[in-house]
């Protein structure tokens, strides 16, 4: 039997003693803060590795950084890659479970979230997710041993019941399709946009960026491609289109970023795909990369230690080229005093804090100063995978705020609230 003292807090069990009537009936204890259950078992357990865990556990919670609101859980294998759909309370996720869930974001704070899931055709493994053309919609790349595909689901129209003439959830179809996107290669990245910019019509353009050197610019809403761009530097690490649908930059192998301007039509059509600029200035190869919310400029992180601001908004056209704004030193090392790299870049809507990440951390900068806001030094129990901004406020209780998602190798999604630009 189990002896327990008389006044214990509600919140602590202590196991002062065990007795067995038999070798064989060992029981072992599957406790809250309110209650026991007893079972038994025929092999011994060990209560002190139990004692440890629950003690993690407590930790563990205990370890949890002010800034993260909540966790979507639900997905069984890596998440591979996230975005926030234009109405900004729903989140789409990949995951490696063959699985592509958007989240109802109703309430940031809530216990659990309702979600839609988009099964994917077997055979296929998510690598990245994206807006497509309308807001229910999202293209997802897939990686199979035959090459890379693009899906693009949205939803049927509700279809009324003769019986109780209500109208049923709509389901996600396949709106389009397209195989061997980059051949036999994977894709790294996918972003879709809305072209604003000059003469575009306002539909979304997707970017679909290889691991090889090839970059291909679909329609959203057909699936066509309508432009493709080749970095010629050996391998791509990602690829990005500016928020307006203007420029495209890409991240490779050397220490040199390519910029190329979307050329629209008199009908909004994409008419050509030119390379405009190359941002120089970095001694080794940037990693990651991002626009700011206006599509003027562009912030780079590299190898060789530094984060980079470029303003872009230049008369190409007469020669002139694109100017350093800031640099900024990455503050992180590692054990033997060597500067690491960041990982991921991701700008907030307006355009203030520069989240970023490396391995399983994460760091908030004051995009002005490159001050380190906060620091996650455990974000994640694994790698992060994606990082993305919510568009517009979310509610969160009784308040409003801007979400930061982060995607990990966990099979997590965290939310997270942004920190104070004073650092406080």
């Amino acid at each position: 039997m189990f002896h327990l003292p008389a006044k214990e807090p509600s919140h602590l069990i202590r196991i002062e003693s065990v007795e067995m009537e038999t070798p064989s009936d060992v029981c072992s204890l599957l406790f809250n803060t309110t209650y026991i259950t007893l079972r038994r078992f025929s092999s011994p357990i060990c209560f002190n590795r139990l004692a440890k865990l629950l003690s993690s556990v407590k930790d563990a919670n205990k370890r949890r950084h002010p800034l993260d609101l909540n966790t979507l859980k639900g997905h069984g294998d890596i998440v591979t890659g996230l975005c926030f759909l234009p109405n900004a309370q729903s989140l789409a996720t990949a995951c490696a479970d063959g699985v592509v869930r958007v989240f109802k974001l109703d309430d940031a704070s809530s216990k659990s979230f309702k979600f839609l899931r988009i099964n994917l055709p077997a055979g296929g493994h998510p690598t990245a997710v994206a807006v497509a053309d309308e807001a229910s919609s999202v293209a997802v790349a897939c990686h199979a041993l035959f090459g890379s595909s693009l899906y693009t689901y949205g939803e049927e129209k509700p279809k009324a019941d003769a019986d109780s003439k209500q109208a049923k959830l709509p389901l996600p179809q396949i709106k389009w399709e397209l195989h061997k996107v980059h051949d036999k290669r994977a894709i790294l990245t996918l972003v879709g946009t809305k072209a604003t910019y000059g003469t575009a019509d306002g539909s979304t353009v997707i970017v679909s960026c290889s691991e090889g050197t090839d970059i291909v610019l679909f329609h959203g809403k057909s699936g066509k491609i309508v432009g493709n761009v080749d970095t010629n530097q050996l391998k791509n690490n990602m690829a990005t289109i500016s928020p307006n649908g203007r420029f495209i930059a890409a991240a490779a192998f050397t220490a040199d970023v390519k910029v190329w301007e979307i050329v629209y039509s008199k009908d909004g059509a994409v008419k050509e795909v030119s390379r405009i600029m190359e941002l120089k200035g970095h001694k080794s190869a940037v990693t990651w990369l991002c626009f700011s919310p206006n599509s003027e400029q562009v912030i780079t992180a590299s190898k060789d230690g530094t984060v980079r601001v470029w303003n872009i908004n230049v008369r190409y056209h007469l020669s002139e080229d694109p100017k350093t704004l800031k640099v900024f030193p990455i503050p992180l090392k590692d054990a033997n005093g060597t500067t690491l790299h960041y990982d991921r870049l991701c700008l907030s809507p307006d355009g203030k804090i520069l989240a970023t990440t490396h391995g399983s951390m994460m760091q908030w900068l004051c995009a002005e100063t490159g001050k380190v806001l906060d620091t996650a030094e455990k974000a994640h129990d694994g790698n992060i995978t994606d990082m993305a901004w919510s568009p517009s406020l979310i509610p969160l209780g009784d308040k409003q705020v801007v979400v930061l998602a982060t995607s990990s190798v966990d099979k997590k999604v965290k939310l997270w609230a942004a920190p104070s630009l004073d650092g406080s």
